[in-house]
């Protein structure tokens, strides 16, 4: 999906670092994710999740909390209350460039933040939640107890979290004990899906069930089994952010309808790598690219990849329509196509297919058949060539754009 920056200041005027993942073609709605204590917006699941919702139709806002990853101002001096006006700071900025967030997505205690900022942001429809804490004070417990005594005795010290040092203020752990989760989960009076792991050995597990005791419906839990906290696998991930876009289309406005383009196709770059472009064919919005060894991001498929595809669906297509005419059982058909070049030969450009069938079918029956792939369209296109009229030169206003 098409990745931009989006820098916003929190209230003390410091510069959060943000990345917009945007849908190619319609958006559904505007998503704001918090990532885990420390993690930072280029987490892998922080990443993959809001990529993920990309894909689903959901544009999604990843940013770093104030002192944290390219985000500016000190971390050990603001506590879990600046994390949840770093939120609505977001949401403003987003509100402001006319992409309002309806859905708050949180992990660890990034969730807990979530719920804390869904009460300052009327606008939400929905908060989803992964793998977050009960009560926001279990963040302490990821520091070493004699640097947390020195923290709190000396007002200030250097704790270590995740291997990393972290430079902190009594402010900050004062302001993770004095959070009432319990209340403000109480009456959040928005739907809040819970996603959690059985095994979480970070954030265990009766975290969650505490959350859905204090909850009021409209509420939903998922497991995550077998998943770690932060969502390593990508898998994992992948799983959460389907579940979360499952569960949002109940509370999201409904998909806007995709006009059909008046071109076969269309290519727009959308100016992130060498090659990335935004596609539209049809109905249908993609990404286009160049695999990492030709200098692309390899985010989507090749022209030749496209070009081979269109060979393979209308063969399949050619295939179905031809069994079903002769009334023969046929119950799946599947063709794959591959392209090469020989520079050295006249025409070098050169396709292969494999088709299986699957179906009550004869020999002859099968054989004639894989026959008709030869007949199909696209596969006479190519065979016999094509002209080109003169391209033309410009945009005009009134024909759509496809830009994100």
């Amino acid at each position: 999906m098409p990745t931009r920056p989006f820098d916003f200041p929190n209230v003390a005027g410091d510069r959060l670092s943000g990345r917009l993942e945007l849908p190619v073609g319609s958006t559904r709605a505007w998503a704001l994710f918090a990532h885990c204590f420390t993690c930072g917006k280029d987490n892998k699941a922080a990443v993959r999740i809001s990529r993920r919702l990309a894909g689903a139709g959901i544009g999604v806002l990843r940013f770093d909390f104030t002192g944290l990853g390219a985000s500016e101002g000190d971390f050990g001096s603001s506590g879990f209350s600046h994390d949840v006006k770093d939120l609505v700071a977001a949401a403003e900025a987003m509100t402001a460039a006319g992409m309002p967030p309806m859905l708050l997505v949180g992990h660890s205690l990034g969730g807990a933040a979530v719920l804390a900022a869904a009460e300052s942001l009327p606008g939400v429809h929905a908060v989803a939640t992964i793998a977050a804490p009960f009560d926001v004070e279990h963040a302490l417990g990821q520091f070493e107890p004699d640097a947390l005594a020195k923290v709190e005795r000396e007002g200030r010290g250097t704790v270590s979290i995740g291997g990393r040092p972290f430079l902190v203020g009594r402010e900050l752990v004062a302001n993770l004990r004095e959070q009432d989760q319990g209340a403000r989960v109480a009456r959040l009076k928005r739907p809040l899906l819970l996603l959690h792991s059985p095994i979480d050995q970070v954030v265990g597990i009766e975290n969650v069930t505490n959350l859905y005791l204090a909850a009021k419906h409209p509420k939903s839990f998922v497991s995550l089994d077998g998943a770690d906290h932060l969502l390593s696998d990508t898998r994992d991930a992948d799983f959460a952010a389907d579940m979360i876009a499952a569960w949002a289309q109940r509370y999201l406005p409904a998909m806007p309808p995709t006009a059909e383009s008046r071109f076969d196709a269309c290519a727009e770059e959308t100016r992130l790598g060498k090659f990335q472009l935004a596609m539209r064919a049809g109905k249908a919005a993609f990404i286009a690219d160049e695999p990492e060894s030709a200098g692309g991001l390899g985010s989507g498929p090749t022209p030749y990849n496209l070009l081979s595809a269109g060979l393979a669906a209308c063969t399949t297509m050619t295939l179905r329509l031809f069994a079903d005419r002769k009334g023969w059982s046929v119950d799946r058909i599947r063709t794959g196509v591959t392209h090469r070049k020989e520079k050295d030969q006249e025409r070098p450009d050169i396709f292969s297919r494999r088709i299986e069938i699957e179906g009550d079918l004869d020999e002859a029956q099968h054989a004639e058949l894989l026959a008709v792939a030869d007949r199909c369209p696209v596969h006479r296109t190519l065979e016999t060539g094509s002209r080109f009229e003169p391209t033309q030169v410009g945009w005009e206003t009134s024909e759509e754009v496809i830009s994100t």
